[in-house]
């Protein structure tokens, strides 16, 4: 994949980007620059897939609810120096998509860490908004409500979203970050691999 004008595109929106080719030397990149800080994490299949969380353990305090389940720890995370998530999709126009049960992600790359950091996928990458919300609702929360053993329709047919009022349903908060928020910094790093959902 050529990522030179998505790049430009983040860019010139007020991201810093990095592209590796494997998640192997993203976790790398990762660990060498992210040393003696507070670190929270976003519920990620992505940084599962990285061993991102064992690998800046050693010399950082990271705190992830998919380690320690609970909202008490999410509420932890939220107070880190430092943010790590993904996103469900990003658009090569430069905007960010992600999709929320209970807002922690959201909440965070949107406002309270120093600096926030996606790992990207190169199955997250969609042309625009219109086919990045497309996949948010009809890949990416059929496959994680599935994960999660939720009975919503998606996960239980397993091929798009229904627009359900179920109990369990994950689809509750919707982001799309047009810009760096104020005071924030944020990188989005590219891997060349298919990652999470």
């Amino acid at each position: 994949m050529e990522y030179s004008q998505i790049r430009k595109n983040f860019e010139r929106h007020g991201f810093t980007t990095q592209v590796f080719s494997t998640k192997e030397a993203a976790c790398c990149y990762l660990t060498d620059i992210l040393q003696n800080q507070t670190i929270g994490f976003g519920g990620s299949e992505t940084l599962m897939e990285l061993g991102l969380f064992e690998a800046l353990q050693q010399k950082n305090a990271v705190v992830w609810h998919n380690k320690i389940p609970g909202m008490a720890v999410r509420k932890l995370a939220n107070c880190a120096d430092i943010y790590i998530s993904s996103a469900n999709a990003i658009t090569e126009t430069g905007e960010i998509v992600n999709i929320d049960a209970t807002g922690n992600r959201v909440s965070m790359t949107a406002f309270g860490p120093q600096s926030c950091y996606y790992i990207i996928g190169r199955n997250k990458i969609t042309a625009n908004i219109s086919e990045a919300y497309s996949r948010c609702k009809n890949v990416a929360a059929p496959l994680n409500a599935r994960r999660l053993g939720v009975k919503t329709p998606c996960a239980v047919k397993g091929d798009k979203c229904y627009d359900c009022n179920s109990p369990n349903r994950i689809c509750r908060i919707i982001s799309v970050i047009e810009r760096v928020p104020m005071g924030m910094k944020c990188e989005i790093i590219f891997v060349d691999q298919e990652l999470g959902y």
